[in-house]
């Protein structure tokens, strides 16, 4: 089973000339590890492989529990010279929530219902509470 970044992390995005920096941070600290195992150099270079035509430099953080990637030649030319229309690269945070990770090994069994992830295990629902979710209601 697969899910994307997006349902487990959130990323946020900086830019130094042609360089751009992706961060990736769990929504709760005990998806870290999945993060580290799936989310490679190679996988993120696969997902960018239209944008990014430098080298990657992936970055454990385990005490922040994040994970930052230094993508080089990124921003087609640097922000000052460039015609994109994102120059900075932010949106490029969103495209890495969108990439899809291998959830197999079976930390994560979720169910659909009703359009709301709920663990199959418990109640507790990953990520930030919303009004839909069976836990935020209790409270």
């Amino acid at each position: 089973m697969s899910q994307k970044l997006c349902e487990i992390a959130h990323s946020r995005a900086g830019d130094k000339g042609n360089t751009l920096i992706l961060s990736l941070i769990p929504f709760q600290e005990s998806d870290f590890n999945l993060l580290v195992k799936e989310v490679s150099v190679e996988k993120v270079k696969a997902h960018f492989r239209h944008q990014v035509k430098g080298e990657i430099i992936r970055h454990v953080l385990p005490e922040l529990k994040a994970l930052q990637f230094t993508c080089f030649e990124a921003l087609t030319s640097g922000v000052t010279t460039s015609l994109a229309l994102d120059a900075h690269g932010k949106s490029l945070s969103y495209a890495l929530l969108e990439m899809e990770i291998d959830d197999s090994i079976g930390l994560y069994s979720f169910i659909n219902f009703s359009n709301t992830s709920i663990a199959a295990s418990d109640s507790t629902v990953p990520g930030p509470k919303t009004a839909d979710t069976p836990e935020s209601k209790r409270n």
